[in-house]
């Protein structure tokens, strides 16, 4: 490939390096010219252009770039076709992603023309998370270079996402006087949340006094009937043959590996009974915060062996005490842009303690309300919006037509709120990040309010819970992160999504908004104080 000024009339075919303005056209970046350009360019007084020319043996970027994907034996991940040199893989369903670092080494070391970035090794991904990168530096590669990389990518499988399998998990609590019921109680909670995120759930949960021997009798009780045992001990590990790992032991099982080097997550214990995996978690794992425990974790429901080598491992990297995440392809500041956040309306209530009038239709400033709060939305940083209804539907729709707002109807509506959450999370599109859950009748929440509630949802990395408050108090609208979508399909009767915000099932970031937090219209009087008129 030949880079640099040519002249127009020894151009055809060349590839423009920067956008070309020429009269009533323009040619875009990377524009492949031909006769016609090349008569155009000349007629408007352009005699030469900074271009790429092709040699015989050589792929263009879109090529060279689709080639390589094409080379790749994948697992559980798609390629996304070619463009402008990249092309990106995107898991297929959500699990724990592999590769070969060697290959992806041999591949990088052939030409810097050609590049391939991943996620970390091991990172839980959700289905659709781009997972991994080939970029083409230049506007063309040698056919030669490409197809040494090829080779080298065809020689085992280089990228895999491994399914979660959802498990059901015994786990034991130990003892001690000084332990509360209350902590015992939110570890439940926690460890519910962490397994939701791959359909996996608590079976029973046994509490025993911190003794390897009636521990060790739980321990094989649940190993019968469970996919997996976690044990949270009331006092941290201090010695190999400590509480847990020796209640293993007395059990029949066999211990693997006691302690690691991920902080946190230290005290880890790892053993096997029965064919089946056991952890003794740190008590880090009490937290929802992310921590070594759920590296394991996610592993074993994914299917993947983890033994004392892999643990061995770990070290590098396995500092987090000053990181939320595991380690991305973009730093956090660049996935927090990226974080597409959707918004549900939810306008499908029959305004009951009103009498009579639909709220929703009340006017505020000469608007209806139902207007007027979708208007705000779609003037926020939300990336779309759906409108759930159901009372009086006909009516809501005619009062919204001409907003850029898709509107759905819950049949269901008068079994209570948490079926219009429902048929508004089911209408996301797949790309939703999180899901900001608006209700019809919040006079005082702003675009502004919406716009700081999306901020921190970026700034928290897209896996926290953001809600509203007034002064300190729980107030709405809130948002949940795509990990809880599965969550809300558990949701009954007239609530919303406050279960599962207080249920520790993860992260929640408070975000001050003032008194539209906490001002909604559920009644006449409410109504009048907040500005609006009722309507017939």
């Amino acid at each position: 490939m030949k880079f640099g000024r040519v002249r127009v009339e020894d151009a055809v075919g060349a590839m423009l390096a920067h956008a070309t303005v020429a009269g009533t056209r323009r040619f875009r970046k990377a524009h492949r010219l031909t006769s016609e350009d090349i008569a155009h360019l000349e007629a408007e007084g352009i005699s030469e252009v900074v271009a790429a020319i092709l040699a015989p043996e050589d792929l263009d970027e879109d090529a060279a770039a689709a080639r390589l994907a094409e080379a790749m034996l994948l697992n559980g991940i798609e390629a996304k076709p070619a463009a402008t040199g990249r092309v990106n893989l995107h898991a297929l369903h959500a699990g724990v992603f592999t590769v070969e670092k060697s290959v992806v080494d041999r591949v990088n070391s052939i030409d810097p023309a050609m590049t391939l970035a991943t996620v970390a090794a091991f990172s839980a991904v959700e289905r659709g998370d781009m997972v991994a990168t080939i970029k083409i530096i230049p506007f063309a590669v040698d056919r030669n270079l490409v197809e040494r990389a090829a080779s080298v990518l065809t020689s085992c499988e280089v990228f895999s996402v491994h399914p979660f399998r959802p498990v059901v998990v015994g786990c034991i609590q130990t003892l001690l006087p000084r332990l509360k019921s209350s902590i015992l109680d939110k570890t439940m909670r926690v460890m519910a949340g962490r397994l939701a995120r791959s359909g996996s759930s608590i079976g029973a949960e046994i509490r025993v006094a911190h003794d390897a021997e009636p521990l060790s009798q739980a321990i094989a009780s649940l190993a019968t009937s469970h996919d997996m045992v976690v044990v949270f001990g009331a006092s941290a590990l201090c010695d190999f043959d400590d509480v847990i790992p020796a209640a293993i032991r007395l059990a029949g099982g066999e211990v693997l590996r006691t302690g690691m080097p991920v902080d946190p997550g230290n005290l880890l214990v790892l053993g096997r009974i029965n064919e089946k995996p056991l952890i003794g978690a740190p008590g880090c794992a009490r937290s929802p915060k992310e921590n070594g425990f759920d590296w394991i974790l996610d592993r074993l429901i994914a299917g993947i062996e983890v033994t004392n080598a892999d643990i061995a491992g770990l070290g590098v990297g396995g500092l987090l005490m000053e990181i939320p995440t595991r380690p991305q392809p973009r730093d956090v500041a660049v996935l927090a842009v990226a974080a597409k956040v959707y918004a549900i309306v939810l306008a499908a209530g029959r305004s009951s303690r009103m009498g009579g009038p639909n709220k929703l239709m009340a006017q505020f400033s000469g608007h209806p309300l139902i207007r007027q709060t979708v208007e705000r939305v779609l003037a926020s940083r939300i990336a779309g919006t759906v409108v759930v209804t159901g009372h009086q539907a006909s009516r809501i729709g005619e009062t919204l037509l001409g907003l850029d707002a898709a509107i759905v109807q819950n049949d269901d509506f008068a079994t209570g709120l948490s079926s219009s959450v429902k048929t508004g999370v089911a209408a996301l599109p797949e790309d939703a990040d999180g899901v900001l859950i608006m209700l019809g009748d919040m006079p005082a929440v702003s675009s502004v309010h919406i716009d700081r509630l999306v901020l921190a949802f970026r700034n928290a990395g897209g896996r926290s819970i953001v809600r509203a408050t007034h002064e300190g108090k729980r107030g709405n609208p809130v948002i949940l992160p795509r990990a809880l979508f599965g969550k809300v399909f558990e949701l009954e009767g007239d609530t919303g999504a406050r279960h599962l915000v207080e249920g520790g099932i993860a992260p929640v970031v408070d975000v001050e908004i003032g008194e539209g937090a906490s001002i909604d219209v559920d009644t006449k009087d409410a109504l009048e104080r907040a500005g609006g008129v009722l309507q017939d």
